[in-house]
């Protein structure tokens, strides 16, 4: 038998493995990510290393851990999923002693038969190539030995550490990437990237700007601490003149000459990339919030009085599982009566939801890209008038930010129309009788990026096409709120995802219906879980 034979009888052979497992086909492809990452290294400065490295691993307790779940920006840039990586983008082609030239490397998990026997197989360096489309790729073991010198750099970016990882066995677990970067780097021990990056602010404040800067810090110091105790960042607040400023600038400049690192970089143009989405994203995207929208209309079907909030949870994830949808986008919020006023609540363990609005905010994340939906319902399928009356307001200030959503509109819009309507709303009831105080019974935000992240990074600047938002208006009256006591316990949130475009917003979560009339009608029909029976326990 001939090489040739054999090499595609080889080929054959892997082919048929892949569709006999039956694996999805609809991935983000290779090429999407490398022109993500080529997209960064276009706005990155002159003479810049990126460093990037992959999520932790996080332990559940004892010897099990959560699902491994990748960080969103380190797969945005690979399509890689599995832990104990690293990522170095370099803004100028780079030569190695053999002359060989490269603007990337990666560094990746080994193979190891004993492990993947445990935890599935790894691609290791040949299947990064093959799969992932890099060139330079090395055994995350060599990380150490490579001679790259990061001191050699303008700027060497990364995001800061969170020092939530362990470690474990073995030479080149995240544990040990991150140690060899810092030694490689020269990573300061009390490196701290929020100072690092208010003295950037010092560095380029001007006399147009410095007040500005000034409240900037002040904001900071009185959020962090750690940051209250730093001389230089009271020095310029206290300053009252450009003259004590400038001195201050210049001690700010002498500081930074002294490091290369930084921490602000790779986030900007992380936020300015991902809040943009391709039209690659958007299949998935859309699917996700597809699939969420599906798995609401399915609950209103089989929503009853008797239900527990947690099966409320598990028919919505069931139907996420059901069309293919990996993990849920973030920890399933249902909220029935008073606990849907607590904003994130994710207990779920009200055995029998009664005659109450239940609040269910959920998303299916599928192939890394999560959906948002919110639908309030009343389980025994009837808003009550206090009930409807609360709700129709929530749905006036829903359409009211949908319509504010529209390109060059500035982020804070859809809250600004939002907030307007509840307010007016909550004082025609009698519910506040100052405008102020509709903060209490809407606490909240109106919007946020969506994508890879449920709160997905993003400038939060005027809107572009082809952004993803969510509007998400709210009322939350508690038990003993100041008001009439027929609202207690009300809470109604509707949440969307909402397409940005040059012809106006698009609802993509709309087939889930919004109006109490059509929900009322939805809840009136079967559902296939009428009679699906399981025996009683003890």
């Amino acid at each position: 038998m001939s090489k040739l034979t054999l090499s595609l009888l080889s080929a054959l052979f892997f082919v048929t493995i892949a569709i006999s497992q039956d694996l999805p086909t609809d991935y983000l492809p290779a090429d999407f990510h490398k022109e993500r990452r080529d997209a960064v290294r276009e706005k990155l400065p002159p003479n810049t290393a990126v460093v990037l490295f992959a999520n932790a691993e996080r332990n559940r307790a004892n010897d099990v851990d959560y699902v491994y779940h990748q960080d969103p920006n380190f797969y945005y840039l690979t399509g890689y999923k599995e832990p104990n990586a690293v990522l170095v983008i370099f803004s100028e082609k780079q030569t190695d002693a053999n002359g060989n030239t490269f603007d990337e490397i990666f560094y990746v998990q080994e193979r190891n038969a004993r492990a993947e026997q445990w935890t599935g197989k790894r691609l290791g360096v040949k299947g990064v190539k093959e799969k992932l489309g890099f060139n330079a790729v090395y055994n995350g073991s060599e990380f150490e030995n490579f001679p790259l010198d990061f001191t050699s750099f303008d700027n060497v970016s990364f995001v800061d550490f969170h020092n939530d990882y362990r470690d474990k066995s073995g030479s080149a677990d995240l544990f040990d990437l991150i140690k060899t970067f810092k030694i490689k780097a020269n990573y300061p021990s009390d490196y701290n990237p929020i100072r690092n990056s208010l003295y950037k602010r010092i560095a380029s404040a001007n006399a147009d700007n410095s007040n500005e800067v000034v409240e900037t810090i002040e904001r900071y110091l009185e959020r962090y601490e750690e940051l209250q105790d730093d001389e230089i960042l009271n020095d310029f607040v206290e300053a009252n003149d450009d003259e004590i400023r400038d001195e201050i600038k210049n001690k700010v400049l002498v500081i930074q000459r002294s490091t290369n690192l930084d921490s602000s970089i790779l986030p900007k143009v992380m936020a300015e990339l991902r809040q943009d989405k391709t039209p690659g994203e958007m299949k998935l995207l859309k699917k996700a919030i597809e699939i969420s929208a599906v798995g609401q209309i399915e609950v209103m079907k089989a929503m009853h009085p008797n239900m527990s909030e947690a099966e409320i949870q598990g028919v919505h994830e069931y139907v996420y599982k059901r069309y293919g949808a990996e993990y849920e986008g973030y920890p399933s919020i249902v909220g029935g009566g008073h606990n849907g006023c607590i904003l994130h609540y994710i207990e779920n363990n009200k055995t029998k939801v009664g005659d109450d609005l239940v609040l269910m905010d959920l998303g299916a994340e599928y192939h890394g890209y999560t959906a948002d939906v919110t639908r309030t319902i009343p389980a025994n399928g009837k808003f009550s008038p206090e009930q409807k009356a609360i709700y129709d307001i929530v749905y006036n200030a829903q359409e009211a930010g949908i319509a504010a959503s529209v390109v060059g509109a500035s982020f804070g819009e859809p809250h600004k129309a939002a907030l307007e309507v509840v307010t007016q709303g909550l004082m025609d009831l009698g519910i506040i009788k100052d405008a102020k105080e509709a903060r209490t019974y809407f606490p909240h935000g109106t919007s946020h990026y969506l994508g890879l992240d449920v709160h997905d990074a993003g400038t939060y600047q005027a809107f572009k096409p082809n952004q993803v938002i969510t509007v998400e208006p709210g009322i939350y009256i508690p038990e003993n709120s100041d008001c009439d006591e027929k609202w207690w316990g009300i809470a109604v949130r509707i949440e969307d995802d909402i397409l940005i475009r040059e012809d106006g917003p698009i609802n993509l979560s709309g087939m889930a219906p919004r109006t109490t009339e059509a929900i009322e009608e939805v809840m009136k029909q079967p559902s296939p879980l009428d009679s699906f029976k399981l025996p009683k326990l003890d």
